[in-house]
């Protein structure tokens, strides 16, 4: 019974990690393969820079989804996707600030990026759990 105790947070807190990661990870790698469109779509909010914007965001969500998934300094990554995260929830999901035909999908999207953000915390305060490099014995 011992093990099956520990079996289940271990493999959870994988799952966990890896069901957080999949929106990050897809996104990320859509980016690189739609990357003018990308800059585009940053430029049309009227950030600066937006190539960089671009390969910064490449790096966050393709690069972070990957560290999450493997647990390998999940808490750095954790802290960067949240603040990634939030950003883009106000930046690119200002539903108040939109069309009301548009206002209640920009909505979806910002309180998904709210929600992502919640899971992302708690990665930042319990760290990666079970079945990670993070985790495993020196």
């Amino acid at each position: 019974m011992k093990q099956a105790e520990t079996l289940g947070p271990v493999f959870g807190s994988f799952i966990a990690r890896v069901l957080i990661a999949l929106i990050f990870v897809a996104s990320g790698a859509s980016k690189i393969s739609g990357f003018e469109q990308t800059i585009g779509y940053i430029a049309s909010k009227g950030l600066p820079l937006p190539a960089l914007g671009a390969i910064a965001a490449i790096v966050v969500e393709l690069g972070g989804g990957l560290m999450l998934i493997i647990g390998w300094r999940a808490r750095w990554a954790a802290a960067a996707m949240i603040l990634f995260t939030l950003a883009a929830a106000f930046i690119f999901h200002n539903f108040w600030g939109v069309p009301a035909d548009a206002a209640q999908n920009q909505m979806i999207h910002f309180m998904k990026n709210i929600s992502m953000a919640g899971g992302l915390l708690y990665v930042l305060i319990h760290g990666s759990g079970g079945w990670s490099l993070d985790g495993r014995k020196a």
